[in-house]
């Protein structure tokens, strides 16, 4: 019995992988805007101002950076080398906070046009196949432009459009891989949603398992691009070597 409740037991490293989750989960939901959204909502219809409601959406400019922030962490929980979640993550946060937020406000706008389009499909002429043609194909090209955008800007220092440029790229080339990525997360939704327990839990450690999954996808991708880059260097080095010899 004693083993089983030992430092190096199973039990024990997944409770304290599940108490870091539900840490991190907690420092995303306060910084990146979402818990002060709700709030600021609740109190704007509290006190009849219905009509400025969409003001209740100005703090999600900052889940960008609690993204990336997260991402951070996350990867370095994959390799194992996460170190204290809150200093770590609050650090984070501070040096990715432009680029981050800058990201992350994109990324809404573009998601936000897609509910638009699929609305106007819904709601205003669903004879037109323009709008669901146009929604399906803006959705996906926003899914292939951001899905690994925030792992890059976690781990990289690189331009916001060149991010986003090598998320479409690594998505192309690694299409099998991220529809892999697409059913686990299918199935880690389907879950959460399961019923109002399920719910509950999503809420308190949800999104940062979401990230998590997508953060052991995204490094075991970033490893092989590595590798690859570092054989290149190599083999340049010594094509730059033989030639020299020849001389």
């Amino acid at each position: 019995m004693s083993g089983f409740f030992s430092l190096e037991s199973p039990f024990y490293k997944f409770m304290s992988r599940l108490w870091d989750m539900l840490k991190l989960n907690i420092l995303w939901l306060l910084c990146s805007g979402l818990a002060a959204k709700f709030v600021l909502e609740y109190f704007l219809l509290y006190f009849g101002l219905a009509q400025f409601r969409i003001l209740s959406f100005l703090p999600l400019a900052f889940m960008g950076a609690a993204t990336t922030a997260v991402y951070v962490v996350t990867i370095r929980m994959v390799d194992e080398q996460e170190g204290y979640i809150a200093r770590s993550f609050f650090k984070a946060y501070k040096e990715n906070f432009k680029r981050g937020c800058i990201l992350g406000i994109i990324q809404m706008v573009a998601v936000y046009a897609v509910y638009i389009d699929f609305q106007f499909y819904r709601n205003v002429d669903k004879n037109n196949t323009l709008f669901l043609i146009v929604g399906v194909i803006a959705a996906v090209l926003t899914f292939m432009h951001t899905v690994y955008a925030f792992p890059l800007l976690a781990r990289y220092e690189n331009t916001l459009l060149n991010t986003m440029r090598n998320s479409y790229a690594i998505m192309i080339r690694f299409f099998p891989r991220t529809i892999f990525l697409v059913i686990i997360l299918a199935i880690e939704f389907i879950v959460i949603f399961w019923n109002n327990t399920t719910v509950f839990l999503g809420i308190l450690i949800g999104p940062a398992s979401i990230m998590l999954t997508i953060s052991g996808i995204a490094l075991y991708i970033f490893r092989r691009i590595e590798e690859e880059n570092k054989a290149n260097m190599q083999e340049s080095k010594a094509d730059e070597i033989s030639e020299e010899d020849k001389e």
